[in-house]
């Protein structure tokens, strides 16, 4: 593990839903997070979430990175990146620019990567039959 992860996941935390902790709603943060308990609801920030090894989690996710080593199922929107860090095991969608993906790890569902955005050359009309 490098210094900078290790940074991250340890010192930058501002707020941690421990193993044992369980929590439904919606969870709106401005710093990194990092959820190691049960999670099922909405989770909605600009920064950082960490989801460890021991989390279960069912949410529509809209974060700027998500770094994810446990279970998850719902759908993933990342305006930064995602991180799959094994042994995590994922089902359901994930959107976002740049995607890393672990050896061990499982991931069944749909994934979407970069910006959608007009084509650069003028489509053809479809032909019509009469």
């Amino acid at each position: 593990m490098s210094k900078k992860e290790l940074t991250l996941e340890k010192a930058d935390i501002k707020a941690f839903l421990g193993t044992g902790s369980r929590f439904e709603g919606k969870l709106m943060f401005d710093e990194a997070v990092r959820i190691d308990g049960v999670f099922s609801g909405e989770i909605s920030s600009k920064d950082i979430l960490v989801v460890g090894e021991t989390a279960d989690i069912q949410a529509e996710i809209k974060v700027g990175t998500l770094v994810l080593s446990g279970a998850f199922k719902g759908q993933v929107t990342a305006t930064c990146k995602v991180e799959l860090r094994a042994p995590a095991k994922v089902e359901g969608s994930i959107q976002t620019p740049l995607l890393t993906v672990e050896e061990g790890v499982i991931f069944n569902g749909t994934l979407a990567m970069g910006k959608t955005s007009p084509p650069a050359t003028p489509a053809k009309e479809p032909k019509t039959e009469t």
